[in-house]
Order: C-alpha cells, then sequence, then structure tokens
C-alpha cells in the first residue's frame, strides 16, 4: 500500500498543517523537508501532524492534490464556457500559463522529477491533479463546443493535449530549465493568442 492510498484523518488543525507543509516543501525540497520543521512551521505537535498523515509521502502528495485543485477551480471560474471558442480558448491558455509558470507549479516539478526514480506517486500525485484534470475539464467545453458545430474534433484526449502543449511553448522550457523566472503579460497574451489560432486552424469547423 502506498502512502497515496492510505485514508488522511482531517482535524481542525489539518488546513494549518497543510500550509506549513506547503511552505517547508517548496523551500526545502522533499528530501530536505523535516517533520520537525513541518510541525514549527505549522506551530503544532508532531503528534497533531501523525494523527492527520502516515508519513512525509502522503504529506506532499496532498498538498499538491489541493493546491492544484484549488488552482484549477479558480481558473475555470474566470472562463465562460458559452463564449465562441477562440474567446474561451485564449482565455484558457492564459489561464494554463498563468499555473504552469507559477513557483509553485515548477518547484513541485521539480521535486517530483528528482524523486521520480524513488518516490513514483508524488510524480502520479501531480500529474493527476495537475494535467489529468485540466484536460478532463478542456475536455468537457472542447465536445460542447463540437456539439454546437464549432469544432470538428474525432479524438478529444488528444486534441486537449496537443492544446496544453501549444500553451506551454518556448516559455515553459525557458522557465523549468531556470533560463528566465518572469514573464510580462504581452508575451503571454502572444503565446495564448497563437496557441488558440493555431488549435482552431486545425479543429476549427
Amino acid at each position: 500500500m502506498t502512502a497515496r492510498d492510505m485514508q488522511i484523518h482531517r482535524g481542525r488543525k489539518f488546513d494549518q498543517v497543510l500550509d506549513g507543509a506547503r511552505q517547508v516543501f517548496l523551500s526545502d525540497g522533499f528530501e530536505g523537508a523535516s517533520v520537525d520543521e513541518i510541525a514549527r512551521v505549522s506551530r503544532v505537535s508532531k503528534a497533531t501532524i501523525y494523527s492527520y498523515f502516515a508519513d512525509k509521502r502522503q504529506m506532499f502528495t496532498e498538498v499538491v492534490r489541493s493546491e492544484c485543485n484549488r488552482q484549477a477551480e479558480l481558473a475555470l471560474k474566470l472562463i465562460d464556457k458559452d463564449r465562441p471558442p477562440q474567446e474561451v480558448l485564449t482565455e484558457a491558455a492564459r489561464q494554463l500559463l498563468g499555473i504552469v509558470l507559477s513557483d509553485f507549479s515548477q518547484r513541485v516539478f521539480r521535486i517530483c522529477v528528482a524523486e521520480a526514480d524513488r518516490f513514483p506517486e508524488l510524480g502520479r500525485a501531480f500529474y493527476e491533479s495537475g494535467p489529468v484534470l485540466g484536460r478532463r475539464r478542456l475536455c468537457e467545453y472542447l465536445r460542447a463546443a463540437e456539439a454546437r458545430g464549432e469544432l470538428a474534433i474525432d479524438d478529444f484526449d488528444l486534441a486537449a493535449d496537443q492544446f496544453a502543449e501549444l500553451c506551454k511553448a518556448t516559455l515553459w522550457s525557458r522557465a523549468v530549465f531556470g533560463i528566465q523566472s518572469e514573464f510580462d503579460e504581452a508575451e503571454i497574451d502572444r503565446i495564448a493568442g497563437e496557441a488558440s489560432k493555431t488549435f482552431l486552424a486545425r479543429y476549427g469547423a
């Protein structure tokens, strides 16, 4: 049984512990993070932490899951799915770029890659809470737009993955390799607009 499979016990100070764990993991990485430090930052005892989580891996997995879900839900609230594909996809691209270029996403991605051989469940948690969730939500819109005759798509999962890769063009690789850490709105808008236009050139009805 992996940490991911174990039940999480929630209590009065659960969110407090989760916030402290988030700070420590992002600051020290997975290997460098200690339960003692998480307890100190969270202002709780180690016993309280272990009453919620079986181990450090389960704690990290929950930090990733909760933050990815929060970012995804926030992004979706800003998108009106009844608007035309050009508008919706351009805004979706902006939101996606905001997420993948965020400090949280960059740091967690590096942690998951660094620990992939020893703890593959960490990367699985990030993948399922981030890219998989995003693809599922985008597919919902693509199917609705296709039903309205606005798009012509046979493989919705593939189309959603292609859109995500178009959005990450040039910017994500520069960020993840530490070449560039800040991106202005004009640059993000340009990439988002081009991703939308390229996608619609292939899938527009």
